[in-house]
């Protein structure tokens, strides 16, 4: 398995460097009239963020014979998904890949994406998001002065903990558990039980060194990819939260373009949204698979309480959306109506 992950890994490098060798080779001829456009985003540079921004960046080069060049900053270079959520706003930075809970604040309504258990899986929830109800939630971005372009895939956000195991839920009673800074996130751990603890991302590693927390909620290949193995040795697949991703662009640097530019931007999204989709399932599967061999102990939960516990908060957080309910009966009649389409 560590033969096979390695290869992965390197799999992985070589595309990377591919993907950014085509998107500067391709701009050259144009260089005197390029318009050159900075996409941040906020994960590690093997992770399927990277990949499919350089996609998307590949892409658009080709498709607008290199008058279009896209730049990729990850890690947080451009800042947080906060700071990068205002600096499209504003026209200071042209586009980012951004988790959808940091633009709550911005736009009420996507605070629904926050409820525990609105999803059954990462399937359901990205077929969902593909079709008409996803699209809908993307003209949303318009009124403050930015584009969806697509939803990438989402990441399904699980328990971990530290030290002690999660049994029963009768276990969550009081753990620390590091969540996002979202009334969703944080309703959901309560009605689990627990004390969630909003703290910034980078601290997280250094809070389970030192004990101040207990346990956190993350996608699998970020557990692995940021190396949480070192410091907590119990996963949990809980399946609590799914946090859409969105792929977006300044309306600044949207305007800029011409009609046939924005059709090329926009059709290279797509193509990148739906390699997404696929790469994260990979990176999923392997993931579970490393952290076994690393030693951590990967539980699969049976959700049942988990769910009948977090239907006060469901029921809490609808009181306080805009449109609340009637947004919740339509991305509950998407789902139904995908389950049946299968």
């Amino acid at each position: 398995m560590k033969a096979f992950y390695n290869a992965r890994r390197s799999w992985r490098a070589m595309i990377v460097v591919a993907l950014a060798g085509a998107c500067a080779f391709s701009g050259i001829a144009h260089a005197d009239d390029k318009i050159v456009m900075k996409l941040g985003h906020t994960l590690a540079p093997d992770n399927h963020y990277q990949l499919t921004a350089l996609l998307f960046a590949k892409e658009v080069a080709q498709r607008t014979n290199g008058r279009v060049e896209v730049q990729v900053f990850p890690q947080s270079q451009l800042g947080g998904e906060i700071q990068m959520t205002q600096a499209l706003r504003t026209g200071t930075q042209e586009m980012m890949i951004s988790a959808q809970a940091p633009i709550d604040n911005t736009i009420k309504q996507w605070q629904i994406f926050d409820m525990p258990y609105l999803f059954n899986s990462v399937d359901q929830a990205n077929a969902v998001l593909q079709g008409p109800v996803g699209r809908k939630y993307l003209d949303m971005m318009k009124p403050v002065n930015m584009i969806g372009l697509a939803w990438i895939s989402v990441g399904e956000r699980n328990l971990f903990t530290a030290k002690k195991p999660v049994t029963s839920l009768a276990d969550m009673k009081d753990l620390k558990i590091r969540v996002m800074q979202s009334p969703g996130y944080i309703a959901g751990y309560k009605a689990l039980g627990a004390n969630p603890t909003p703290l910034p991302y980078n601290q997280l590693f250094l809070a389970l060194s030192q004990g101040l927390v207990d346990g956190a909620d993350t996608s699998p290949e970020q557990f692995v990819q940021d190396k949480f193995s070192d410091v907590a040795k119990h996963f949990y697949v809980t399946h609590v939260n799914y946090l859409p991703v969105v792929l977006a662009i300044s309306k600044t640097a949207w305007d800029r373009l011409t009609p046939d530019e924005q059709k090329a931007v926009q059709t290279s999204a797509n193509i990148a949204a739906q390699w997404d989709i696929k790469e994260y399932r990979k990176e999923y599967d392997a993931a579970l698979e490393q952290m076994k061999k690393n030693g951590t102990q990967v539980t699969i939960v049976d959700t049942a309480p988990w769910f009948a516990a977090t239907q006060s908060a469901r029921e809490e957080l609808l009181t306080k959306i805009p449109d609340g309910h009637a947004l919740y009966d339509e991305i509950n009649a998407a789902e139904k109506s995908s389950v049946a389409s299968k």
